[in-house]
């Protein structure tokens, strides 16, 4: 059962300011173990300006203009999007186990999956897509970069386009080595700053929208629905993806609100999300939104052109920070014994080498953006048992408890494996599977005349596969099942 054992409270001042080994000028000295309570610090409103500044990315102009492109008129890509971004509090519900493990996501999911099993949930779910993620938004980045360099009267050549994209990645990773205490430093003025430039954007795009626009053959019938439900999956699969909430609220107080935690982390990501998706769909009514960034600036004032394109890679460089902090983190939790700073080097190194490989020498991203569409298949389930299990203990988790790798560990469950976890993801992950309909088509979505139902199978069947299954001797042997 989770220590249920009060732990010392902090001082006034503890609880307002970082504590010396964390403040922003030094490289953040925790990794993934427990993050005592004297050394604990901050407010949950915190949270908000650190998921706002990573929301506004290249990406969420070019998936809102997508809608438009894939058939839907400007209402229905609109609530496509809005809907998509309510699943942002999926991602808030998990920040909450943050403060009461004392731990990131990582280590959490150790309760899920068992200490081994972890280790390869850690592999795939977050270092692999992790840095698939990150190269997706490197690439985004450069591409304005690119665009930078050339209005600064310099041509793009191989060579300066290697250099812009190293040097967005060293600024990315700088803020990653550095680490929580430099995010919550950062992250409030990038935000303010990129209110700032999207609020003049969002004016002219306004003015160009069409808000009567529709299809020249509107969807209908069961066209439109398969059509929705690919609209809100591609908008889900963003905040699907953050699995490792509580990797930023972990150094919170652990008698922080879990409402507010789960609030403003939701809101934080939700509000820039609906509105930077929102802008892309708009312009679509008017625009070639198959290239955002040309298609933008030809509505806006010349001289606003480099701040636009600095906007944009200043939010790109603010999410994949978090990106590349919590891939940090799962390399250590998959097992190997490497300090947190170099690990999110070599993370920076790997998306970095795919990024570059992918626009120089083949069109390979393109084939990582068709894999990312089908995310959800595993994301999905992935995290609705994290959800499922946040609710079964009450999110009660035992910190020091969780760091524990060796065979006595009360989340060894049966040979380092919780067979309850493991096969309700399995279940999930099928189920959403036979029911997708992207890069090819399941036999549940081809019954259905093309309905891609892959989000909303994994979403149910796995939480209840595991909350039954953790009922049974599959995870009776562990903390739960002995509660």
């Amino acid at each position: 059962m989770a220590s249920t054992l009060p732990e010392p409270q902090p001082t006034a001042s503890e609880a307002a300011d970082p504590p010396r080994t964390e403040r922003a000028t030094h490289v953040e000295a925790h990794g993934i173990d427990h993050i005592p309570e004297g050394e604990r610090y901050g407010r949950p409103r915190q949270l908000f300006s650190v998921w706002a500044a990573g929301g506004v990315t290249y990406l969420s102009l070019v998936v809102g203009g997508a809608l438009v492109l894939m058939g839907l008129n400007i209402w229905q890509a609109l609530a496509a999007i809005v809907v998509g971004n309510l699943f942002w509090l999926l991602t808030g519900f998990l920040a909450v186990s943050g403060p009461a493990a004392g731990a990131p996501s990582e280590v959490i999911t150790r309760a899920l999956y068992g200490v081994r099993g972890n280790r390869v949930n850690n592999a795939v779910t977050g270092w692999t897509i992790s840095v698939c993620y990150f190269a997706l938004n490197l690439a985004a980045a450069a591409t304005a970069g690119f665009a930078l360099v050339e209005w600064a009267g310099i041509r793009a050549t191989t060579g300066v386009q290697i250099a812009v994209v190293i040097a967005i990645a060293v600024l990315t990773l700088t803020i990653s080595v550095y680490g929580h205490a430099m995010i919550m430093k950062l992250y409030l003025p990038i935000t303010l700053a990129l209110t700032a430039v999207f609020a003049a954007v969002a004016i002219a795009v306004v003015q160009h929208t069409d808000f009567s626009y529709a299809p020249a053959e509107p969807l209908t019938g069961t066209q439109l629905w398969a059509v929705l439900l690919a609209g809100v999956t591609l908008i889900a699969s963003g905040p699907l993806s953050y699995t490792t909430s509580a990797d930023f609220s972990r150094y919170l107080p652990r008698t922080s609100s879990a409402k507010a935690v789960l609030g403003w982390t939701a809101l934080g990501a939700f509000v820039p999300g609906v509105l930077v998706s929102g802008l892309g769909a708009m312009a679509a009514t008017t625009l070639d939104m198959s290239d955002p960034q040309t298609a933008l600036e030809s509505i806006l004032p010349n001289w606003f052109s480099p701040v636009f394109l600095i906007a944009l890679v200043l939010g790109t460089i603010a999410i994949n920070a978090l990106t590349a902090y919590s891939a940090g983190l799962a390399l250590q939790a998959v097992g190997i014994r490497i300090r947190r700073s170099y690990s999110v080097v070599v993370d920076g190194a790997a998306a970095v080498s795919l990024t570059l490989y992918a626009l120089l020498v083949s069109n390979f991203l393109d084939t990582v953006s068709n894999v990312l569409q089908l995310t959800v298949v595993l994301l999905g389930p992935s995290m609705s048992i994290y959800a499922a299990d946040i609710a079964l203990r009450r999110n009660r988790y035992d910190g020091p408890a969780l760091t524990d790798e060796s065979r006595q560990s009360p989340f060894w469950y049966h040979g380092g494996v919780n067979w309850a976890g493991a096969c309700a993801l399995a279940g999930g992950v099928t189920a959403s599977a036979l029911s997708v309909n992207t890069v090819y088509t399941g036999p549940i979505a081809e019954a259905l005349d093309g309905i891609d139902l892959a989000l909303p199978a994994g979403l149910v069947v796995s939480p209840l596969l595991y909350v039954l299954l953790m009922r049974t001797p599959l995870g009776g042997q562990g903390p739960l099942g002995r509660a």
